[in-house]
């Protein structure tokens, strides 16, 4: 009961004036508090799904398995029909990253007048990191 007393008691002039400078200091200091902890959540929401992304890599290959340099090699997001390209190295290898782990797509390879089967890459394949060797087996069918 005292205690409650002591809390119906009316504020003497200097203790609102003490409250009223706390206040701001306090209200900064719960903002702080909750920004980092957002921050922190965007962060680690951000790296989780960034740890989640596919990349798909390989080699373009003839019909004999020798690589081939500069070969154009097709990627295409069935969802939404965008294609990334990429140029086989000297080596014939050829790299996509950061692809979305939840989206189909369609990969071939095309050099001069020759183009490899297209392979899907299904978002029920659970791997992350797929290597996909392409052969170039037959004619570049005209679009």
């Amino acid at each position: 009961m005292i205690f409650l007393r002591a809390w119906r008691r009316p504020l003497a002039p200097e203790d609102s004036l003490k409250l009223a400078s706390i206040f701001p200091v306090l209200l900064v200091a719960l903002l702080a508090v909750l920004f980092a902890g957002a921050a922190a959540a965007q962060s680690s929401e951000d790296k989780k799904a960034e740890a989640q992304l596919r990349t798909v890599h390989g080699s373009v290959l003839d019909k004999n398995e020798d690589p081939v340099p500069s070969s154009v090699v097709y990627l295409v997001n069935l969802k939404t029909q965008a294609i990334k390209t990429y140029i086989s190295d000297d080596t014939g290898n050829y790299r996509f990253s950061g692809l979305n782990p939840n989206v189909d797509y369609e990969i071939h390879a095309e050099h001069d007048d020759l183009a490899s089967a297209t392979r899907t890459i299904s978002s029920f394949d659970s791997r992350r990191d797929m290597e996909v060797i392409l052969k170039l087996s037959h004619k570049k069918s005209e679009h």
